[in-house]
């Protein structure tokens, strides 16, 4: 009796270093917690399951490398490039270095298996936009990481590239810097014409030059919006009244140095008229560079609407604010060159060169 006691603690233990059943890995304890999946879970949301973003999630999960690497063929369809997953701690790039990023996933996060809850999913242009929270089992316990995963579509059931956000406190051992991904292509604000809406508006208020028009960033948010969700490990989960507080004076903050110091130029906008999902980099002023130490950096942003056009959700990953604590010693380029990227003297009145009126 022992003997088969015995056999079977060993046989549960060996089942557990393979990766938990999700049922099992649901009871684990949560030795680190993060918000998005706590901030919006009663809010209403649609998750397709036949999609490649999903697939990819699932088979990142699984460990399955090979399966990965599927979802994506040996160069892009229309242009000399090779496939590639853009994580905040390398480029993996062509379908060996997609089956490397997979096969190294949980080693990267010291984790024995992991599984992907969705919790928004957006899709537009060619593009989905899948945020959830990857749960990673380390040591008997549960890690909770969200990320935004940003697929690019070969065809409805391909991939071309994809891109993964989340704050650098989420990932053992990676400081604070993220080359920006796009080249830039000029070094103006995005025209705001082709956004729509509250996202307009926000914009429009955000990048309103020399400095953010506050109130009126406040104007598009909803009476309950709640600003959240990528923030770092310990962050506080506020009650409702208190976040909406803060995300009604969130522009006051910003009106302090946006965009004066640091403009944020979209590259991509993936939008399905409830949400509008943002990849964007920073143009730094020399103002910023002197009085706040801003560096260029690639970063990702969720807008949400609600039924009356609102914002009712705004979700934003990056490093702002972080940029004191990079150690240069593991970043691939340069201090000098990372400080060159994106660089302008001063910004143009009104939003890029389109002036806007005053308020």
């Amino acid at each position: 009796m022992k003997r088969h006691l015995l056999l079977t603690a060993l046989l549960l233990a060996v089942l557990a270093g393979c990766g938990a059943p999700e049922n099992n890995v649901a009871e684990l304890p949560v030795r680190k917690a993060c918000l998005l999946e706590r901030l919006y879970q009663d809010m209403p949301r649609e998750i397709r399951q036949d999609t490649p973003d999903i697939a990819f999630v699932n088979a990142l999960c699984s460990g399955k490398g090979a399966d990965v690497a599927a979802l994506f063929r040996e160069k892009k369809l229309f242009w000399d490039e090779l496939p590639a997953v853009d994580t905040p701690y390398e480029r993996f790039e062509g379908l060996d270095g997609i089956r490397a990023f997979a096969d190294g996933f949980l080693d990267k996060f010291n984790a024995q298996s992991v599984s992907f809850t969705p919790v928004f999913q957006t899709i537009g242009g060619g593009r989905i936009a899948l945020e959830g929270v990857f749960k990673f089992v380390v040591d008997g316990e549960i890690e909770e990481v969200p990320f935004f995963v940003i697929t690019d579509l070969r065809t409805p059931k391909l991939l071309e590239e994809v891109r993964m956000y989340t704050h650098y406190t989420f990932i053992p051992g990676l400081t604070p810097y993220r080359k920006p991904i796009f080249k830039p292509a000029h070094y103006e604000m995005g025209d705001p014409g082709l956004l729509t809406g509250a996202m307009r508006a926000y914009y429009e208020a955000l990048h309103h030059a020399p400095y953010c028009n506050a109130d009126k960033i406040h104007a598009a948010f909803a009476d309950d919006c709640i600003v959240g969700g990528y923030d770092p490990w310990g962050t506080p989960l506020l009650s409702k009244e208190e976040m909406n507080h803060n995300a009604h004076t969130f522009g006051y903050g910003l009106s302090k140095y946006i965009p004066a110091c640091v403009g944020m130029r979209y590259e991509t906008i993936i939008d399905d008229g409830k949400t509008c999902v943002i990849e964007w980099c920073h143009i730094v002023s020399k103002q910023g560079q002197q009085e706040r130490n801003r560096i260029a950096m690639s970063g990702c942003s969720a807008y949400q609407r609600n039924d009356e056009g609102y914002l009712c959700s705004v979700r934003i990953s990056d490093y702002a604010g972080h940029e004191g604590e990079i150690d240069w010693s593991k970043v691939a380029i340069s201090k000098e060159e990372a400080y060159s990227i994106n660089l302008v003297d001063e910004f143009h009145g009104g939003c890029g060169m389109k002036p806007q009126e005053e308020y």
